[in-house]
């Protein structure tokens, strides 16, 4: 699943074509994609001009003019493809199920293969208290979300500190190949109790989970199975991972032989060294 720097280069991708521009026609190729898709959708966004895209978590909201939000999730599988003029005469694919024309002739087209995809209207004022959005925890790269807070967070905690950066009630958007390599930077073990990342310790989570967001931002998020950019370049922030789905192979941080080692923590693979990661 894409996690917050995939969303984030999307969104990256798209305020340049899409930012004060109309939205002229919106094509609907099928009634639903994990949940229905908005009554009367076209009639609703034809005609009204994205004013800004902003992030929440793993959603995209475009702003509309008339005081409404489109809520945008990509799922497991989801895109957002950007075509020029010249572009759109290209035929759609089987899984292009919503389409966007705006008014300087660009077309965005958002193709979900598994339809766990979503899209929502909401009132702006409605947002904070959607279901969705209110258990949401803090965004790790909010300047005033630091070490403290983050150990406020995890205060009572005795799940193991991998399974808790996971949930989305705790902080938002890390995801499990972030959480793993950010726990490698910070020297912390995946396994180590939730609550006993306190002072020291979880100001140096803090910056490393700050720090490897903001360098895969940079790098185009991660490109392991279905994230592409807007443009349709492939993210390559896979090249730089330390840790994630590197068993067996040595530490580059200890730098002492020993391999790293895969377990599993809720269901999801963890990638770490048990030598350096306490």
């Amino acid at each position: 699943m894409p996690e917050l720097p995939e969303v984030e280069t999307v969104r990256l991708g798209l305020m340049p074509r899409l930012a004060g521009r109309r939205i002229v026609r919106l094509t609907q190729r099928r009634r639903d994609l994990r949940l229905p898709l908005p009554a009367r959708f076209a009639a609703r966004v034809e005609g009204r001009t994205v004013t800004t895209i902003d992030r929440r978590a793993k959603y995209m909201l475009w702003r509309l003019e008339d005081g409404h939000t489109l809520v945008v999730h990509l799922g497991m599988s989801g895109r957002l493809q950007l075509l020029n003029g010249d572009a759109r005469s290209i035929p759609f694919e089987d899984h292009d199920h919503v389409v966007f024309d705006v008014d300087d002739g660009w077309q965005v087209r958002f193709n979900d293969a598994r339809r766990f995809g979503l899209m929502l209207l909401l009132r702006d004022e409605d947002i904070a208290t959607h279901k969705l959005f209110k258990p949401l925890g803090p965004e790790p790269l909010d300047d005033t979300f630091d070490g403290p807070a983050l150990a406020t967070r995890l205060k009572g905690k005795r799940t193991p500190i991998k399974s808790a950066l996971l949930d989305q009630h705790v902080l938002v958007g890390v995801g499990n190949i972030y959480a793993c390599e950010a726990l490698h930077i910070a020297g912390i073990s995946p396994r180590r109790s939730a609550h006993s990342v306190t002072g020291e310790r979880a100001e140096r989570l803090m910056m490393a989970i700050k720090d490897v967001l903001r360098r895969s931002i940079v790098d185009g998020g991660s490109s392991l199975r279905d994230h592409v950019q807007p443009d349709g370049e492939l993210g390559y922030f896979q090249t730089r991972f330390v840790v994630y789905d590197r068993e067996g192979q040595k530490c580059t941080r200890c730098n002492n032989g020993k391999a790293v080692r895969r377990i599993v923590q809720s269901g999801r693979s963890t990638f770490f060294c048990p030598t350096c990661q306490r």
